[in-house]
Order: C-alpha cells, then sequence, then structure tokens
C-alpha cells in the first residue's frame, strides 16, 4: 500500500526537529511528534519506518502517525508538531453562563437547604434556563477551577 502523505523534510525541517528533540524543554508530546517525523522522513532513511514500527516504538497508534504525517504534508512542520486545533471536548459553558453559576453558588441556597449541593445547582441552572441540560459533575469541575485560581 503507497502512502498518501509522504514525508520528505528539507534539511532545516530536519535540524528543526532534531533540535526539538536534543535540545531545550518542550511538551513531551511535541517531542514525540517530531520523532515520528524524524522516523517517518523517506527523503533521510531509505524507505522510511513503517507507521506500524513508529507506532510500536513511541506508544501511539498507527492512525496517529498518519495525521502527523498528513498535518506535515498539508499544513507544515509547526502544525505537525503541534496539537490538533479543535482537539477535546467544547466546554460545557461559557464565561457569561460561568459567571451566573457563581453568582447562583454565592446566592441564597433553596427554602430548607443550609447549603447548596452540586445537584441542586445543576438543577436550578438548568431550570433557571441558562442551559438544557447539566450534570452536577460538569459543576463540580467549574467550581473547583474557580477555586484554585482564587487561591493563587
Amino acid at each position: 500500500m503507497t502512502k498518501k502523505y509522504v514525508v520528505r523534510l528539507s534539511r532545516d525541517e530536519r535540524e528543526k526537529l532534531q533540535a526539538l528533540v536534543t535540545k531545550g524543554r518542550a511538551a513531551a508530546y511535541k517531542r514525540t511528534h517530531a520523532q515520528i517525523l524524524l522516523k517517518a522522513d523517506v527523503s533521510h532513511n531509505e524507505s522510511g519506518w513503517t507507521d506500524q514500527k513508529i507506532s510500536d516504538a513511541f506508544g501511539v497508534t498507527t492512525r496517529t502517525v498518519e495525521r502527523i504525517r498528513e498535518r506535515l504534508c498539508m499544513q507544515g512542520v509547526d502544525a505537525a508538531v503541534e496539537r490538533a486545533k479543535g482537539s477535546g471536548k467544547p466546554r460545557k459553558l461559557d464565561g457569561v453562563q460561568e459567571a451566573h453559576l457563581i453568582a447562583l453558588v454565592c446566592g441564597t441556597p433553596p427554602e430548607g437547604r443550609a447549603r447548596w449541593t452540586l445537584r441542586l445547582l445543576a438543577d436550578r441552572f438548568v431550570q433557571l434556563g441558562h442551559v438544557e441540560d447539566l450534570s452536577y459533575e460538569t459543576v463540580r469541575r467549574l467550581l473547583k477551577k474557580r477555586d484554585k485560581t482564587l487561591a493563587e
């Protein structure tokens, strides 16, 4: 099977990737992506390493190797070394909604309750029409994140 995206690094690109791997401080995923590209380079290695051999060597899936090669060919070295944009789940609440939730937490708890629970907060936030649904776990993570920023 022939690869759709073949890695052929220029001398400058190769030096940049080697410097990333050997010098300075870089995030682990950047170093791994750089190492993957260096091993996949067919202009330096006779035929380049196979995707399977690369995935085994660096503990990633063959699909990850394919995506990194594709990003190199389509967007360049910098994009291939970085994480893909838009990866991860979108945020459940935007900044305005987070502010409303914090205001709710600071307010008086429902009658008959001494304090807010995570489930009560999530349910009340939905009742107020800020979102269609909200889990108590999302509320917990937001409050934990806010508590850390206030402590710093």
